[in-house]
């Protein structure tokens, strides 16, 4: 049975200073929206904690020294620099950065020496889409793969769960991960859709599960999805820390994919990821914002997956 501990939930204002262009669709708007929906009244008994500076060299556990050269170098004094046609960093962007991956980290310190049932991370950028030595899709670390390397290196973890279920694939989160059969990568996602990968076939080393939705499908085929390919696939590895990657943009409202889920679903694979994580590793679940397009979309979708955390 879950203890009456608190979900813990990291974040800080940085997070707004992270700046895309005028009409991008992963905006400081994003972390307003979630701001202002964990005000309410439900929410007043979380654990609130200022996301810390991470160490920058931790993102050396998941990249190249190259790779986090790279976006240093790219930080402007000013303005904004893309770094493709849908990446880009500003003069906040590096902080925000920092801070994520010291979120991510806090998170799991706390949720393994057990002082909080588990936690959310509200950050940006998302991290998703970075690969192991390339930015991309809005993302420049890849901040979950970051955290569960820092699970394993720090705590010794020897396996490690990331469930996935942003409507985009977690490319890089599998790209880090393709030959480590110590991390089972399990993603939903839309297909065809950015960044293009994710097909059934794309298994690793066995320990890849992908399974992909078409336009239209909502949430009897998401369901379907979770409890034939993904739950069982988990449940069989027997994780020590589950992590997710959660990117409310399958909502039916969200303007850059066509998967039609509603808060509720995410109550359900919420609660779904507690009882596997109560029945393996003592409850021990890390939850990382990713994306999430439409503001009320993403603030219910995100309220909702908190408020399952918090077992309200």
């Amino acid at each position: 049975m879950r203890s009456a501990l608190a979900t813990l939930l990291l974040h800080h204002p940085c997070f707004l200073d992270h700046l895309t262009p005028p009409g991008h669709p992963e905006r400081p708007d994003r972390m307003r929206a979630v701001d202002r929906i964990l005000e309410a009244e439900r929410f007043q008994t979380l654990e609130r904690e200022t996301a810390p500076l991470g160490d920058i060299d931790i993102a050396l556990l998941a990249h190249p020294a190259s790779h986090v050269d790279t976006i240093r170098e790219h930080i402007p004094t000013s303005g904004i620099v893309q770094l493709d046609g849908d990446t880009s960093v500003s003069p906040g962007s590096w902080e925000a950065m920092q801070r994520a991956i010291g979120a991510s980290t806090q998170a799991v310190d706390e949720v393994l020496a057990g002082k909080v049932n588990n936690a959310f991370c509200a950050i940006r950028p998302p991290g998703h889409h970075a690969e192991t030595a390339h930015a991309m899709g809005f993302c420049l670390f890849n901040t979950i793969a970051i955290a569960a390397r820092y699970a394993q290196r720090k705590h010794g973890v020897d396996r490690i769960a990331i469930v996935d279920f942003d409507v985009h694939h977690g490319n890089g989160t599998q790209d880090i991960f393709w030959n480590d059969p110590s991390v089972l990568y399990c993603s939903t996602h839309q297909m065809p859709l950015f960044p293009g990968t994710g097909a059934t076939s794309e298994t690793g080393v066995g320990n890849i599960v992908n399974a992909p939705l078409h336009a239209g499908d909502g949430s009897a085929e998401f369901r379907e999805a979770m409890d034939i390919a993904i739950l069982p696939r988990i449940d069989a590895f027997a994780p020590e820390l589950i992590l997710i990657s959660a990117g409310f943009d399958a909502h039916f409202r969200d303007p850059l994919a066509s998967i039609n889920l509603v808060e509720g679903d995410y109550a359900w694979i919420t609660k779904k990821l507690m009882d596997l994580a109560d029945k393996h590793c003592n409850g021990r679940l890390v939850s990382l914002l990713e994306g999430g397009y439409d503001l009320e979309g993403l603030a219910k979708s995100a309220a909702t997956h908190i408020s399952t955390l918090m077992n309200a």
